[in-house]
């Protein structure tokens, strides 16, 4: 008996994927080997990834592991639980979500965008919100994930006054993504609360959510310090695949021949300068809202999008190469921070939240707060700079 199929069967290509994949990586590899020559090519790429492993990602794990450690502490002796008291009822007016949300801007500006999924977990935390504000923790926290690191490292560097101008950036950037996210979550989520909580106002969210370690002060305060330098190097430890890899495909689309009268020797840095190309055909757009005066530099926001620690790498060898100066590092801290790398991180964060659907949503909504953050650090550069 013939069995009857109803509806169309769609066709695919055999390894389709397979093509595509081989098409992108003939096309990147010729486009170098075609410039630089194989052997040069092959060589700068691993030189590049050893410069970077040695000398960028672990200062940047050096600083995670310090971060991290006053992280742990702010949070064992109270000062975590003393900023929220101060601020949260700043995030009404600013963010149009309850005080307790800063709670989540805190912890994951102390650590990481995903911090703010253990506090999603809470029961008592979710009471606070309504379902259509849920969504927009993602947004919120990933505004401000390794903020203290990216500050911390831009400092280093001898920028603090910019540092401090792109923080406020970052926020302002946080504040547009949050509230484009909440106008947009409203029209398919809910105005109700997400969950039921009875005597809510008795609840004390910081402590229900913090743990503290039982023992005396020295001992307290060894732990934290300890579980919070080990978290550093955790963070240290997962930044290395993205800044070997994307950083280094980064540093060789941005540079040039280390000497060009030479021409390509196979150094570590060597590149085609395909980046600064694309930079100078949208310089029109990029220079009046960014104020970058080379067009090398958008190879930092663009690596901000997968991963900010990848991004921080870029830095160094933009200083010392005259690329960037105060103005380009106050944008690079307000878009590092706002975005940091939330392409990498947004889907889980969004499952995790059970909101897969909203995806497309809150990527929209965060690459405009980006951008936003990144313009408000320039005109706040060029607002001191004419007073």
């Amino acid at each position: 008996m013939h069995k009857m199929t109803t509806g169309r069967t769609r066709k695919t290509i055999p390894y389709l994927d397979t093509i595509i994949f081989l098409g992108i990586i003939s096309l990147f590899f010729g486009y170098l080997g075609a410039n630089m020559g194989i052997s040069n090519m092959f060589s700068t790429i691993m030189s590049t990834a050893y410069k970077l492993l040695v000398d960028t990602v672990f200062y940047i794990m050096a600083i995670a592991v310090l971060t991290g450690a006053f992280g742990k502490l702010a949070t064992e002796f109270g000062l975590v639980k003393l900023l929220n008291k101060i601020f949260s009822p700043l995030m009404k007016p600013l963010f149009n979500m309850p005080g307790v949300a800063f709670l989540g801007v805190i912890t994951t500006y102390l650590s990481d965008n995903p911090a703010i999924i253990s506090l999603s977990k809470d029961d008592d935390f979710l009471s606070y919100f309504k379902k259509h504000q849920v969504p927009c923790l993602c947004n919120l926290g990933t505004a401000f994930g390794m903020g203290l690191i990216v500050t911390t490292f831009m400092t280093g560097l001898g920028y603090f006054k910019e540092a401090l101008i792109g923080n406020i950036g970052a926020i302002i950037g946080s504040i547009i993504s949050v509230r484009i996210m909440a106008h947009r979550t409203k029209k398919v989520l809910p105005e109700e609360p997400e969950k039921e909580i009875k005597n809510k106002k008795d609840i004390d969210i910081e402590d229900n959510i913090i743990e503290h370690a039982q023992g005396s002060f020295f001992e307290r305060f060894l732990t934290a310090f300890l579980e919070g330098g080990k978290l550093g190097v955790d963070i240290g430890l997962s930044i290395i695949p993205g800044v070997l890899v994307i950083c280094t495909v980064i540093m060789v689309l941005t540079f040039g021949p280390a000497d060009p009268s030479i021409g390509y020797q196979g150094k570590a840095f060597e590149g085609v300068r395909l980046l600064p190309r694309i930079g100078e055909f949208l310089s029109p757009i990029i220079k009046p809202l960014f104020g970058f005066k080379s067009p090398e530099a958008i190879a930092f926001p663009i690596t901000a999008l997968g991963a900010v620690g990848a991004a921080l790498s870029l830095v160094p060898k933009f200083l010392e190469s005259g690329i960037i100066g105060p103005n380009e590092i106050a944008v690079f801290t307000a878009m590092g921070m706002c975005w940091s790398g939330f392409l990498s991180t947004h889907v889980a964060m969004l499952d995790a939240l059970g909101h897969r659907k909203l995806i497309s949503k809150a990527i929209t909504s965060h690459v405009i707060g980006g951008i936003a953050a990144g313009i408000s650090a320039h005109l706040i550069i060029l607002l001191l700079n004419f007073i």
